[in-house]
C-alpha cells in the first residue's frame, strides 16, 4: 500500500472528537481507526502493536544498530476537528494540479485569490474534498507519513536507526487526549508530532491556552412591564463580549499576537451562556487576558448588585518553548534534515496547541513537524501528496541522525 492509498483509507473513518464528552476517546468510532492501525502496524512487522483502553495505539520499531542512541518517538492523532463535518468524506485526487481555482463541487470553489498558497502546488498531486466536509489531513496525513516511514525502514536495511516508538493518539483536537497517554508504553527520550502544515516547518513554540465558560443569569418578565425589572441574560452575554478588547479577536491577530475567541453563545432572557478560548505565546500577556475576563465579571456583578455572571477558567496547556532549553539538538536534527532536502527552515510559532506541547511538560520534549496539509478545520482543507512523500524522507533523516556516532 502506498502513502496515498493509506491516507485515503483513513479518511473513510469518521473520527470527529466531541468537546462535550467526559471520556476518552470522546468518540467511540476512534477505536475503529485505532484497531485498523494496529492491524496495519502488525502487517508492517511491528509485532508489539496494540491499542489500550483509552484508544492510544503503540508500537516499536527495534534498533538496527549496535551503538547506544536515544529512543525517539513519532506521534500523530486520529481524531479530526468538529469545526466541519468529518463524516462521509469524499476525497478527490488531482494529479498535475494546474494552479487554478478548484471547483470542489457545483458552486463551491477553492480560489487562488483567497488561498494563495495554492500557487505553490502547481504541477503537484493534491487531495481535496467535495466541499461539504473537511478532509482529515489533520492529522491522518501524519499517520500515513509515519506508516510509510516504518515500511521504508523495514524494506531498506541501509536506513540505520535506533529504537523508534510510534503513538497514534485520540482527542488531540479537543486538547484532552494526551493527558491519558501511558508513558510506560511510550518511554521516548524525545519525540516529534507529525501534525503541522508545510514541510519546511519545525515548530517548538505554541500558545499558552485556556478556556472560559460563562453563565449569565437574567430575570424574565413580560416586556410590556419590563422597565426596571427585566434583566435579559442574552444582553448580559452581549455586554460581556463587547467589554473585551475588540482587537484581541482572532480576525485581527497574527504571529505571536494572542486572542480571545468566542466559540459560541446561546440562551434566552432567563439564562444564557457563552464559551471562549484564550491564547497567547507570552505568559504574562496570557495571564493579563485571563484577568480581563475576571475583571469584567466582577464589574458586571457589581453593576447589578448580584452575581449575574458566573465564570469558569480552565487552563489547557503552556508554551512548550521552555522545555527545549539545553536540548536544541532535537530541533537542530529536524532542521538539518529539512535543509538537506533543499528547503529553507521556518520556525513560526504554532497558533494553537499540539499533543507535543503537553507531552513536553510531561518530560518528553516534542516539537512539531509538517505534513503537507493546508487549510485545516474546514471544507477547503487539502493535502499535497508530493509533500507527504518529502516528509517521509525528513522523518527518515531525523531517525538516522539520532543514531549517528558523534
Amino acid at each position: 500500500m502506498n502513502i496515498l492509498e493509506r491516507f485515503l483509507t483513513y479518511t473513510r473513518f469518521a473520527t470527529t472528537s466531541n468537546e462535550e464528552s467526559t471520556v476518552c476517546p470522546s468518540n467511540p468510532d476512534e477505536f475503529l481507526l485505532a484497531n485498523h492501525l494496529v492491524e496495519e502496524l502488525k502487517q508492517l512487522g511491528i509485532r508489539d502493536a496494540r491499542v489500550d483502553e483509552q484508544c492510544f495505539v503503540y508500537g516499536t520499531l527495534e534498533a538496527n544498530v549496535t551503538n547506544t542512541c536515544p529512543t525517539i518517538g513519532f506521534l500523530a492523532h486520529m481524531d479530526t476537528s468538529d469545526a466541519a463535518s468529518g463524516k462521509d468524506v469524499k476525497a478527490r485526487v488531482i494529479e498535475n494540479y494546474d494552479g487554478k481555482d478548484i471547483e470542489l463541487s457545483e458552486g463551491i470553489y477553492t480560489r487562488v485569490a483567497e488561498y494563495p498558497d495554492l500557487a505553490e502546488l502547481k504541477g503537484k498531486t493534491i487531495v481535496v474534498t467535495d466541499g461539504t466536509t473537511l478532509l482529515g489531513a489533520d492529522d491522518k496525513a501524519g499517520i500515513a507519513i509515519i506508516m510509510d516511514f516504518l515500511q521504508k525502514c523495514q524494506e531498506d536495511e541501509n536506513i540505520k536507526h535506533g529504537k523508534i516508538l510510534v503513538c497514534f493518539s485520540p482527542d488531540e483536537e479537543i486538547g484532552t487526549g494526551i493527558q491519558h497517554i501511558d508513558l510506560s508504553q511510550f518511554p521516548a527520550d524525545y519525540a516529534y508530532t507529525v501534525d503541522g502544515g508545510k514541510v519546511n516547518e519545525v515548530t517548538y513554540e505554541c500558545f499558552n491556552g485556556a478556556s472560559a465558560e460563562l453563565v449569565f443569569h437574567g430575570n424574565s418578565i413580560h416586556p410590556g412591564s419590563a422597565k426596571g425589572k427585566m434583566i435579559n441574560a442574552c444582553q448580559l452575554a452581549i455586554d460581556f463580549h463587547n467589554l473585551l478588547p475588540v482587537f484581541d479577536r482572532p480576525e485581527f491577530t497574527e504571529k505571536r499576537e494572542g486572542f480571545n475567541h468566542l466559540l459560541g453563545m446561546e440562551g434566552d432572557c432567563t439564562r444564557a451562556s457563552s464559551a471562549y478560548i484564550i491564547r497567547n505565546h507570552d505568559a504574562e500577556l496570557f495571564e493579563k487576558q485571563i484577568r480581563q475576563f475576571e475583571m469584567i465579571r466582577d464589574f458586571m456583578n457589581e453593576r447589578y448588585g448580584k452575581p449575574v455572571v458566573e465564570l469558569k477558567i480552565r487552563r489547557a496547556y503552556r508554551n512548550m518553548k521552555e522545555c527545549f532549553e539545553g536540548k536544541q539538538y532535537i530541533i537542530e536534527n529536524a532542521e538539518k534534515a529539512i535543509r538537506e532536502l533543499g528547503y529553507q527552515v521556518e520556525n513560526e510559532p504554532i497558533r494553537g496547541g499540539t499533543d507535543g506541547s503537553q507531552l513536553s511538560f510531561m518530560g518528553i520534549p516534542t516539537p512539531n513537524l509538517g505534513t503537507g496539509g493546508l487549510y485545516y478545520h474546514g471544507n477547503h482543507e487539502l493535502l499535497c501528496v508530493d509533500d507527504m512523500k518529502t516528509m517521509v524522507q525528513i522523518v527518515i533523516k531525523i531517525a538516522q541522525a539520532s543514531c549517528e556516532v558523534k
